[in-house]
């Protein structure tokens, strides 16, 4: 069934960021972790998924993932944190398997 949406992926809590779009979140979310996607978060292992957005056609999630591609890091952390502030991997949750218990912790 394809839903387009916009995402982010992280490495860890305040790691890497990757912002994508899809017509098909839960296929490319498991693409992306099981490194399938070559490039970016396959060099870098940025594969939590913690930061979604569904929306109504392609060309809205294209526009959304443009504007969050120009933001900051700081509006980018803060826009996860509202709605994810444990950092927890969403995975589990769109894929319908059982929520894990949190995000990696951080190394800083």
């Amino acid at each position: 069934m394809k839903q387009p949406a916009v995402y982010i992926l992280a490495s860890r809590r305040n790691g890497t960021l990757y912002i994508g779009v899809t017509s098909n979140l839960i296929q490319r979310i498991w693409q992306h972790k099981n490194d399938l996607v070559a490039g970016f978060t396959k060099k870098y292992q940025v594969h939590y998924l913690v930061y979604y957005e569904l929306c109504n056609d392609m060309l809205s999630a294209i526009t959304r993932e443009k504007q969050l591609k120009k933001w900051n890091r700081d509006w980018k952390l803060k826009l996860i944190e509202n709605t994810n502030p444990s950092w927890r991997d969403l995975w589990e949750d769109i894929a319908g398997l059982k929520p894990d218990a949190g995000f990696p912790p951080s190394r800083e």
